[in-house]
């Protein structure tokens, strides 16, 4: 079929669409909600009383589960999964590919001639080998070298889709290392769960455990599906690579919180019900600011449940969206002149007591606590925020820092005024105060310190890393991220900062200073030291980025120079001494990363040269053509004198076209010559700067004549659906 007619046909079927609802089980999601999970609920009824011990014991305590239980472990499960159905299960887990993996086997296993049995035991739930050669390894693993192991993580339960039991586990090489983002995720966990309950220790010895909570808030574009597939630069990646800015886009803010169109709540219905029985709690949804842009989000959970109930709803968006003739869009920025997807990590420290850490109290002694945690955090930001600026980095997320609600590539924190005078008016208070005869007025001090209101403050869009009354939201995540990568660097530089401060304030009251006036003595430096990094401004604006300048802050604008963190000695040292990675696993992931950016711009630039060279340029020659063939019927009837003023029009319109048509072609083949010189480029940080700095800056001019050619030629010719069609058909 031709591709205007194509175009055409896309259009058709996707305004013919109508809501395809799906009703859930019961109309109570508590009747529903964890169904399909094997929960503590689940375990009881399908568990020996040891067994269910022994698994809750390595959920909430981290100890090992003997063999002899394991095995009883497995045959509940095996009992609960089938009388759910299931007939197969799988170890689910996230290698470094940024999806999620899976392979099944079935419980079936013959035994003699035509009769078998359902086999599951203790082995087969603790350990599978998938070919580690297969995934992204950094080097770690040779092609020859297949041998890999995934291992089943009890502190997330396993569940149950459509006839198969998947089972979260981490993933490792023969070798030990980690290959994926879940076992250096537990890693940093524990490392902020020591470091921090070691601080509470100050101020409550009750605290035994500090548990990292998360709630996510998950953008993304809906596309029709006939409509995705008449875009092959969507289909291959993930976003329109052209398309000229509609007359109408968001810019009337009608979009956001309004209406959600019936068709798309049908799919949200139905895509929450799925989720609710799997035990993800989504709670919320609402249109988003651009046209086709909605959000979703659920109740916070501890962290390690958080990230995988996070990559698992993506799965089941996915899947549900092909059943509403949709398909969801995750790309940083699919649309070019509208707001693209993030997805923010709001992220607190909670303790066993109940206490959630960056809560501000009512009392002056409360408010200590707090104020140990909070300024500490701002502090690991200050120090570390070249790392936390590389977790973040991908090719996608560079179109989109920097604007339309998406902060800058600056990273710095928003605390707001209150919180920000406070901080001030601690700073001042203990100046001075440190002389042994000021001591009983340091304590006083201490008193005046005021109780600090929830929602006290505004909100920031434009800061990557905000205080939002009683957590952190770090705003700078990509919509298509694992979480995990932004929290591992997270929980890892917090508990390296908790770390310090602790060794300090001992050192200090070994010295003989008084506990309380060690802890605020050490705070008030903290906040002196990290207050370059706190800014409540305007994040977007031209004065922030020579403010930040002047503070010495990094404004990494692309993604492989900002991974150069990760060659660092002192990043190299911090992520070993918390043993959250060492330093083969860090390099490992360098290298996929660079490679990874190196791949998704090599499919953008090669989808870019196909489309502009057999479907915009044939389009654009058979709209001149028409031009031309009017331009001469012209001299044919009216003669040349009177014909040339009649066709002046025509005749710039065919000089507009071939211009853009020449400079089209002749910057499609630039580009591929860039690129086949920084395909040769054998470096992988090299090649990606060459990627970045000599191919990519073609997509930009290419776009533009191509965009130029969309407005000029008759819209029945034009082979692709236009940004109009994509944010508007719904």
């Amino acid at each position: 079929m031709p591709a205007p007619r194509l175009r055409a046909k896309a259009l058709e079927d996707a305004l013919g669409r109508r809501p395809k609802h799906v009703e859930p089980p019961s109309s109570r999601i508590s009747e529903y909600y964890g169904s399909s999970v094997f929960n503590e609920e689940a375990m009881r009824m399908f568990l020996t009383e040891d067994a269910y011990l022994a698994v809750r014991q390595a959920m909430h305590q981290g100890t090992r589960i003997d063999r002899k239980l394991a095995d009883q472990v497995a045959s509940g499960m095996k009992e609960w999964a089938a009388s759910k159905g299931a007939t197969h299960y799988t170890h689910w887990f996230q290698p470094l590919t940024g999806s999620s993996a899976e392979k099944h086997d079935a419980f079936f296993e013959p035994i003699s001639g035509s009769r078998s049995i359902e086999r599951f035991d203790g082995t087969m739930l603790a350990q599978q080998e998938p070919d580690a050669s297969s995934f992204p390894s950094g080097g770690i693993r040779n092609t020859f070298e297949a041998r890999g192991y995934t291992a089943w993580d009890p502190g997330s339960p396993a569940f149950v889709i459509g006839r198969t039991l998947c089972i979260p586990t981490i993933f490792i090489s023969y070798t030990g290392e980690a290959l994926d983002y879940k076992m250096p995720l537990l890693r940093a966990i524990k490392a902020v769960d020591e470091a921090a309950t070691a601080v509470c220790q100050y101020f409550d010895k009750d605290v035994t455990k500090v548990t990292c909570t998360l709630g996510w808030e998950q953008e993304y574009f809906l596309i029709d599906e006939a409509l995705f597939y008449a875009r092959p630069d969507i289909m291959a990646a993930g976003r329109a690579l052209f398309g000229h800015t509609p007359a109408k886009g968001q810019q009337l803010e009608d979009h956001y919180f309004g209406s959600i169109p019936e068709r798309a709540q049908a799919f949200m219905r139905d895509f929450e019900t799925e989720s609710l029985k799997l035990g993800i709690p989504v709670k919320t949804r609402h249109n988003e600011v651009a046209p086709n842009q909605f959000e979703c989000a659920p109740v916070f959970e501890e962290l390690n449940l958080a990230v995988d109930h996070n990559m698992l709803l993506m799965d089941v968006m996915e899947k549900t969206a092909r059943k509403h003739d949709f398909r969801v869009l995750f790309h940083e920025k699919p649309y070019a002149g509208v707001n693209g997807s993030g997805k923010h990590n709001n992220w607190s420290l909670a303790t066993n007591t109940g206490k959630n850490l960056l809560r501000p109290a009512k009392t002056p002694k409360e408010n200590m606590l707090f104020l140990a945690f909070f300024v500490n955090t701002i502090k690991a930001i200050h120090s570390h925020a070249d790392v936390l600026r590389a977790c973040i980095a991908s090719a996608g997320n560079d179109h989109r820092l920097g604007a339309n609600e998406a902060p800058p590539a600056i990273i710095s924190v928003f605390i707001g005024e209150y919180l920000t005078n406070l901080l001030d008016g601690l700073e001042k208070n203990i100046k001075g105060a440190m002389s042994p005869a000021s001591k009983t007025e340091l304590k006083l001090d201490i008193g005046r310190i005021p109780s600090v209101m929830l929602d006290n403050t505004d909100r920031n869009r434009t800061s990557p890393f905000a205080f939002t009354g009683n957590k952190f939201e770090f705003r700078a995540v990509g919509s298509s991220a694992n979480c995990a990568a932004a929290m591992t660097v997270l929980n890892t530089i917090v508990a390296s900062q908790l770390r310090a401060f602790k060794k300090t304030v001992d050192a200090m009251i070994k010295k003989g200073t008084k506990k309380d006036e060690a802890i605020l003595r050490v705070i008030r430096d903290l906040i002196v030291e990290s207050k370059a990094i706190r800014f409540e401004g305007n994040g977007y604006g031209d004065e922030w980025k020579a403010e930040a300048k002047k503070r010495g802050l990094s404004n990494i604008a692309d993604t492989p120079r900002a991974l150069d963190v990760w060659e660092r000695a002192e990043t190299k040292k911090l992520f070993s001494e918390m043993g959250v990675l060492s330093e083969v696993e860090l390099e490992a992931r360098h290298e996929i990363e660079l490679h990874s950016y190196v791949l998704k711009l090599q499919i953008e630039s090669r989808v870019a040269g196909d489309l502009a060279v057999n479907h915009i340029i044939p389009a654009a020659i058979s709209y001149q053509n028409r031009l031309i063939e009017n331009v001469r019927g012209l001299k044919d009837v009216l003669g040349p004198e009177k014909a040339a003023k009649a066709a002046a029009t025509q005749i710039g319109m065919i000089e507009e076209i071939s211009e853009h048509l020449g400079r089209l072609k002749t910057l499609t083949d630039d580009m591929i010559e860039a690129r086949k010189k920084a395909n040769v480029i054998e470096d992988h940080r090299e090649q990606a700067i060459a990627y970045c700095d000599q191919v990519k800056p073609y997509l930009d001019k290419i776009r533009y004549h191509a965009n130029k050619l969309e407005i000029n030629v008759d819209d029945e010719l034009w082979p692709l659906p236009k940004l109009r069609e994509l944010l508007f058909t719904r």
